[in-house]
């Protein structure tokens, strides 16, 4: 009996690697016909990549900019429909191309007789298979074919042959009537529709900062988790919330102060299984008569102002002793400065920082014992014991953290763009600065990789060292992910005097106004320099102060442009397309509700980064490179079966 395996003469080092190929190309044929498709597409059109950063829960604002592909399905749609389409069925259009499951609901709702809903269903079937059809032509059939939902694949190929000579109007219309027997024609339509969406973009890369201060970063992720292609590049507020999900009680504490602040409580308890319960009756006991003035939340909601901020004052305490806690068993950072609450003089009302006295215009602390001001006390104990076992059991919240360090990395190079959340720690004078982790000491694109490792581990063993790890990239001054000397929120919490709330940015953020310098950045992680791009979010640009997010070298750009209502509600979004690198600017998003009954569109206003000679091709992305190197191996193979090193089997057929 034949079996699967390939039987060679010689023990030879690469031939059991080939034999893993062969079992998919199990002879010279099927071998030289796979080879012929990946020089054919190699030269098609590059696919598109999406870039967005610091979505900060708006899922909403998220939600449309990723259906309208950043303004530029807009003018695909009215480009290719000019002639055949009315101002107002463009907009009909465009409003089921963005959002096919709520419009076609609608329309369920509204258009309840067959034969109607097989006229809509007919007639907008057209338009979206042309759509269609155009997005399909850049793509190698089976990348396409792999996003189109399995139940449908069949139906869908047919149908992209139709209208042909052999295949007139009784051909759709015989399948549109089943459809409509079994009420699924709107199915069909709300399917084209996402899958339309999902080819006008090949890659969706998330650059940091999926949660905090809008507000449901839960929904921000499931939205994410949806999508046929997507890749994250960690930031400081993703592995502060990793570190919650994995118990770290700082982070946690830390979690829940920023949530408390702009009353963003929903994707606790709603989203995630987090009842506040515990804090709230901390709040109401221990802190019941503290004024917690200075902590008054941002935005209304269910619970009274005063009961919100004293749980946010009760969280921050919590957050502070705790961190000094750490602080202390990892001498090696030298951030003891960063331990405060030794520093207070609750007789005086002040705190020394830094060699300078400051007033404190706070002194209520009910839970701090100046002897031992870095335990907590037996009530908060209890509080955060409950506070930790419901984070801990948060299926979704793990999963969710799972799905992101799964498909998540320190940095991403994407055609001429290196990728990565903040900064590249460095001194005044561009020298990569290092930092130790395990004993050993790392710096530049080496400290980025051994990060990685690092977030992996303490995801899998969830170790005390790795979980504490995670608080310091979190907000450690030489963290790529921070890129700053402090995280002032004890200061600007408890003091009025604003000289100890500055927080110093990396030389970073200055020197990347320097071509050599960004060269420097560039050859470090491997890419070119002539006509490299350095992508990096993590601080909005102030476009109200007239700011631009292209730095002056002309080599770097910061696309964190307040996605967030809480930073100012605009946003930047990057576009890698074959032709050119395009800058999208966003504005104000109502919501879903208002754009599908009014057509209301996110318009951004786009601007040319890079226009490239020729249109880049597939062979000149990293996809090339890996089709390359496939290619490569089957021209191994293919060799390996003519001089009889692996003997060939007939292909199975169906």
């Amino acid at each position: 009996m034949q079996t699967a395996s390939h039987s060679f003469k010689r023990p030879e080092a690469d031939l059991s690697m080939l034999e893993l190929l062969a079992v998919e190309y199990p002879n010279v044929d099927a071998a030289i016909a796979e080879s012929a498709r990946l020089a054919a597409v190699r030269t098609l059109p590059k696919g598109v990549v999406h870039v967005i950063s610091d979505i900060h829960g708006e899922d909403k604002k998220l939600q449309h900019v990723i259906n309208n592909a950043s303004g530029t399905l807009r003018p695909l749609v009215e480009e290719l429909f000019a002639e055949t389409m009315d101002a107002e069925e463009r907009l009909e259009f465009l409003k089921l191309t963005f959002y096919p499951a709520e419009v076609t609901e609608r329309v369920g709702n509204t258009l309840t007789p067959p034969d109607e809903i097989r006229a809509y269903a007919l007639r907008m079937l057209g338009p979206q298979l042309e759509l269609l059809r155009y997005l399909v032509s850049n793509f190698s059939l089976r990348l396409a074919t792999n996003v189109f939902p399995a139940e449908y694949r069949e139906l869908l190929l047919e149908i992209m042959h139709a209208p042909s000579t052999e295949r007139g109007p009784e051909f759709v219309g015989a399948m549109l009537d089943e459809l409509v027997r079994h009420d699924r024609a709107l199915h069909l339509i709300h399917l084209l529709g996402r899958l339309i969406r999902n080819l006008a973009v090949d890659e969706l890369i998330i650059a940091g900062d999926l949660w905090d201060r809008g507000p449901r970063g839960d929904r921000v992720m499931d939205y994410l988790h949806r999508q046929p292609n997507v890749e994250f590049v960690w930031g400081n507020h993703d592995v502060l919330w990793m570190g919650a999900s994995l118990g770290h009680e700082a982070l946690i504490c830390t979690v829940l102060r920023v949530s408390l602040r702009y009353r963003r409580l929903g994707q606790l308890d709603e989203g995630y299984s987090v009842p506040l319960t515990p804090l709230e009756h901390l709040a109401r006991t221990v802190y019941a008569d503290d004024p917690a003035e200075h902590f008054m939340p941002k935005g209304e909601g269910m619970r009274p102002m005063e009961v919100v901020a004293r749980m946010q004052k009760a969280a921050a305490v919590m957050q502070f002793k705790l961190e000094g806690q750490m602080i202390e068993r990892n001498p090696h950072w030298n951030l003891d400065h960063r331990r405060l609450l030794h520093q207070i003089n609750h007789e005086a009302g002040t705190i020394d920082i830094d060699g300078a006295t400051y007033a404190l215009r706070d002194t209520c602390f009910p839970t701090i014992d100046p002897e031992n001001p870095y335990e907590l006390s037996v009530e908060e104990a209890k509080c955060l014991s409950n506070l930790k076992h419901s984070f801990l059991n948060s299926q979704k919240l793990r999963e969710q953290m799972r799905f992101m360090v799964g498909h998540g990395s320190m940095y991403l190079k994407r055609d001429e763009c290196l990728i990565f959340h903040g900064c590249v720690p460095v001194d005044a004078d561009g020298n990569f600065l290092s930092f130790e982790i395990d004993g050993k000491s790392f710096a530049g694109r080496a400290l980025f990789e051994e990060i990685e490792k690092v977030v992996r581990r303490g995801v899998v063993e969830s170790q005390q060292a790795d979980l504490d790890f995670l608080w310091y990239l979190w907000s450690g001054p030489r963290s790529p992910l921070f890129g700053k000397d402090r995280i002032a929120t004890l200061e600007r919490d408890f003091i009025a005097d604003k000289t100890p709330h500055r927080e110093t940015k990396d030389a970073y953020f200055s020197l990347i106004h320097e071509t050599e310098f960004c060269d420097k950045v560039l050859a470090e992680f491997g890419m070119a320099t002539d006509d490299g791009l350095i992508v990096n979010g993590h601080v909005p640009v102030k476009v109200e102060a007239g700011e631009s997010p292209l730095k002056r070298s002309g080599k770097a750009i910061t696309i964190d442009g307040a996605f967030s209502e809480a930073y100012g509600d605009h946003g930047y979004t990057l576009l890698l397309e074959p032709g050119r690198i395009v800058l999208a600017q966003h504005s104000h998003f109502d919501s879903v509700e208002v754009a599908i009954r009014d057509g209301v569109d996110i318009v951004p206003s786009v601007q040319d980064i890079r226009v490239f000679d020729s249109p880049k091709r597939t062979c000149d992305t990293e996809r090339g490179q890996r089709i390359g190197h496939r290619a490569d191996m089957l021209e191994r193979l293919i060799e390996a079966y003519r001089t009889n090193r692996l003997h060939e089997r007939p292909s199975s057929s169906r």
